[in-house]
């Protein structure tokens, strides 16, 4: 499989009209989405805890984490963002995946809306 990036607009709230289109690499095996914390400082949104997290080799971080409003292709949702440190890079998780309603299909490495099914 290849590498899935796609652009998203984020932003404070639904209503801000402050943004800014962040280019992500899309893990669907990521729980919480991750953008600088410079990028998210400038849009005004503020971290409320501190948490930790482990990476895929063991090593275990510790950042702060708040809430951003992610967008894509018209379709918005608030979600939990980690607050990244120098040598970051943009990540786009499941948490925000799902607040969205957007599935990764990794074959054809595009986003699609979730199917849905009432009981």
């Amino acid at each position: 499989m290849g590498l899935t990036h796609k652009s998203l607009l984020i932003k404070p709230d639904r209503k801000n009209a402050n943004y800014k289109n962040v280019d992500f690499l899309i893990d669907s095996g990521a729980i919480y989405s991750l953008v600088s914390s410079e990028v998210l400082a400038k849009l005004g949104i503020e971290a409320y805890k501190q948490m930790e997290f482990v990476l895929a080799d063991g090593t275990k971080v510790s950042r702060q984490v708040g809430d951003a409003y992610f967008e894509y292709n018209g379709e918005g949702g608030m979600a939990p963002v980690i607050f990244g440190e120098e040598g970051d890079e943009p990540l786009l998780g499941a948490t925000t995946l799902e607040s969205l309603g957007l599935v990764l299909n990794p074959f054809k490495r595009e986003l699609f809306p979730m199917r849905l099914l009432l009981m």
